[in-house]
């Protein structure tokens, strides 16, 4: 789940797939991957579910039928006639980056992904949550374009009115047909105050374009308030090692307060850390609630369960979502709506149902893969289907640019009842 991060950054990161038609030998993608998929890949920094403690005899299982070790033999020729025949300069550094990407990439799992030690240095540092860029996750979409997948919630893709799903067709002028994300991340990054002038499709019918200035993107996991009405209001940007202790606080003051209802706002939020994301509802739930269930190869390896925290239980909440929501947000909201402790309102969320781990190579790059599925108390999996509000309310562009918020406004009136 998402290790989170966020930013500019994917999430969802399967590379462009080989358009000449030598698709068909897929060992010789290995050695030609650097000329054929896009340079760096995505950065993987994205709504990830981040396992650093996964337990090892879970990642035991292999693929059936595959051999231990492959056979070089095809690569080898491949690499041979490349040498002695191409007419250019070839990097002896870049061919083996592009062994490496054009392998993993072979598992066709948007989720799974090769990082250079560049790329693995720029994911460990945006877990901390700070960059300088419009504040956007970006995904590859199924046709392989990069798409928002969360514009994060307060910050300069969100507040000029980029929303979930918009494909990137253009970045100051450029096509975008061909970017990685890790291409559309470093064009659309840069120095707070600058700006980028991005053009995008729409429900596959409306082009819009807009003009973004750059900011330095903070990301706080969680922020609190008691709105007018005794309504406790909590937001969470991300999940990770501190969203649980932030949210208990904020959850304390709420009960001190006798706040009448809480708001949980999860829209834009891409995920983060699984943990994090049984801490929150534990915050509702009585101890032993079924928060997820973890699926490998259709096997239950782990069921997570309420810590019993229970500091609001039996208060009224309105859980807000929308597309952006992915990934630890959806254990989130999937927990406390079949556990029904919770009402969901807003649109439908992303629908990311994997879990991913980060493993460390010896120079410095990572590998990003998939290691399960998982599913809610109910036994859903969400992976591209998203979570249903219970009461679907819309917040349109013009909404945004007018600074007013409906769903928030409609979550208030409903627990004003």
């Amino acid at each position: 789940m998402e290790p989170q991060k966020i930013s500019e950054t994917n999430n969802s990161f399967s590379n462009n797939t080989n358009k000449s038609g030598i698709a068909s030998k897929p060992i010789i993608l290995l050695v030609i991957g650097f000329f054929i998929f896009s340079f760096g890949y995505g950065l993987g920094r994205g709504n990830i579910n981040f396992y650093q403690n996964f337990e090892r005899e879970n990642l035991s299982q292999v693929s059936k039928g595959l051999p231990k070790n492959l056979n070089y033999a095809e690569v080898e020729q491949l690499y041979d006639l490349l040498r002695t025949r191409y007419d250019g300069q070839l990097n002896e550094s870049k061919l083996i980056e592009g062994l490496k990407q054009g392998l993993v990439s072979a598992a066709d799992d948007r989720y799974t992904q090769y990082m250079n030690p560049k790329e693995a240095k720029e994911f460990e540092e945006d877990l901390n949550g700070t960059f300088s860029g419009i504040g956007a996750s970006l995904v590859l979409d199924s046709n392989k374009m990069v798409m928002i997948e969360t514009p994060l919630a307060g910050y300069p893709a969100e507040k000029a009115g980029l929303k979930a799903r918009d494909v990137i067709i253009e970045v100051n002028g450029e096509s975008a047909v061909d970017f990685s994300v890790s291409e559309a991340v470093e064009k659309i990054r840069g120095e707070a105050g600058t700006k980028v002038k991005l053009k995008v499709l729409r429900d596959n019918k409306e082009q819009l374009d807009f003009e973004i200035t750059r900011e330095t993107i903070t990301i706080p996991g969680v922020e609190s308030k008691i709105l007018d009405g005794n309504i406790g209001y909590m937001q969470v940007s991300r999940f990770d090692s501190s969203t649980g202790q932030l949210a208990q606080e904020a959850a304390r003051k709420f009960k001190d307060a006798r706040v009448r209802g809480v708001i949980l706002d999860l829209r834009n939020n891409p995920g983060g850390d699984v943990d994090a994301a049984v801490v929150v509802p534990s915050i509702w739930l009585p101890k032993g609630k079924t928060v997820l269930q973890e699926k490998r190869n259709g096997v239950t390896i782990k069921t997570y369960e309420s810590e019993g925290i229970e500091s609001l239980k039996g208060i009224p909440t309105v859980v807000l979502i929308n597309e952006g929501s992915a990934s630890a947000s959806e254990i989130v909201a999937g927990a406390l709506k079949d556990n029904n402790v919770a009402t969901l309102l807003g649109e439908k969320t992303f629908g990311k149902g994997s879990v991913q781990t980060k493993e460390g190579l010896p120079d410095g790059g990572a590998l990003k893969v998939t290691i399960a599925r998982w599913y809610t108390p109910n036994g859903k999996n969400v992976d591209k289907e998203g979570i249903e509000p219970d009461k679907k309310v819309s917040l349109s562009i013009e909404d945004v640019r007018s600074g007013i918020d409906p769903q928030k406004d409609a979550a208030v009136e409903l627990l004003k009842k």
